[in-house]
């Protein structure tokens, strides 16, 4: 209990630090409610200003407060069943950094893991953010903004000012084709990958012909995230109903990793009419025994390719 009460008071007193300075004037609120401990990543973009951390554990229940320098940009996740062994390395069975260490030194989240990206005071001093499952999902996260007093008298948030990201739990519900488990939990799924992860295609990595809006579409894969979780990115250019923005008068975004227990069970799909639908191949939707698969006017199953994008953060 001392050592989480000197933690909260020091990032406290950084946070009234730096604020008064003038190079920050916002913060990230992260909060654990999930039963088990989780260790969030931050990774800031090239050439952005550093956080104060990048790296360390929340216990169930626990919170900590970061001051977020003035233009950050990069990214932050959790990560799940760390342990250190032997030799003192430490390793995590999700969104592990690489770094062998609590603290992740420039080391980005392998995948499967839940993404929350920000570009902070890019254009017309607006704050970008979304939730991004493009790299596969690991645990539940919402980010929300919260509005200082004033600006939330006078309604100065602007922008597509509101809450994202995925509160439900997709591990037990993920196809067997994405599904990762884990001795280390038992038997149930600890992630679950993107397409692109799982079978490494251009169609759903959104890489060479298909590395353009106009022929990155969804999938059958990247339907079951946004499905699940309407507002996160779910594929490399699910722009319209995935990015975010604030304007002045935000203060702070709360990051809650588990905000809710519930389980995501997904509803199946229809019987296909056969003069609309035919039967996909096995290995686009192999986890199902049956699926409806679009064809085109010709008769031919239509290609629906979904994609796994770059790192989503860019200038403003």
């Amino acid at each position: 209990m001392a050592t989480r009460a000197r933690r909260a008071l020091i990032s406290l007193l950084a946070l009234l630090l730096v604020s008064a300075s003038g190079v920050a004037s916002k913060s990230f609120a992260i909060t654990n409610n999930c039963e088990y401990t989780v260790w969030p990543g931050i990774l800031s973009s090239a050439g952005s200003p550093g956080m104060d951390s990048t790296g360390f554990a929340l216990a169930p229940g626990e919170s900590s407060t970061m001051p977020v320098p003035a233009g950050w940009s990069g990214r932050l996740w959790g990560r799940t069943l760390c342990s250190t062994d032997p030799a003192g390395k430490f390793a995590c069975v999700t969104g592990d950094c690489g770094s062998g260490r609590q603290d992740c030194a420039g080391g980005g989240a392998a995948p499967p893991a839940t993404l929350a990206e920000f570009t902070m005071d890019g254009n017309d001093g607006m704050d970008f953010y979304d939730v991004s499952l493009v790299d596969g999902y690991n645990l539940p996260m919402l980010v929300a903004p919260e509005q200082g007093a004033a600006a939330a008298g006078a309604g100065a948030a602007g922008g597509n000012c509101a809450p994202t990201g995925c509160v439900v739990d997709l591990n037990g519900a993920c196809p067997g084709d994405l599904r990762v488990s884990s001795t280390t939990a038992g038997a149930g799924g600890v992630a679950c990958k993107s397409a692109c992860e799982a079978f490494g295609t251009a169609q759903y990595c959104c890489s060479g012909e298909y590395g353009s809006p106009g022929t990155c579409r969804p999938s059958a894969y990247s339907q079951f995230f946004k499905n699940a979780c309407p507002r996160a990115y779910s594929y490399a250019y699910d722009d319209a109903t995935s990015t975010f923005t604030c304007a002045g008068g935000v203060s702070a975004y709360a990051i809650t990793f588990c905000p809710s227990t519930t389980r995501y069970r997904p509803v199946r799909p229809p019987t296909c009419r056969r003069d609309i639908y035919r039967s996909c191949a096995p290995r686009v939707l192999s986890n199902q025994k049956t699926t409806c698969c679009p064809v085109d006017v010709h008769g031919a199953p239509t290609s629906r390719a979904g994609q796994q994008r770059p790192h989503r953060v860019r200038p403003r």
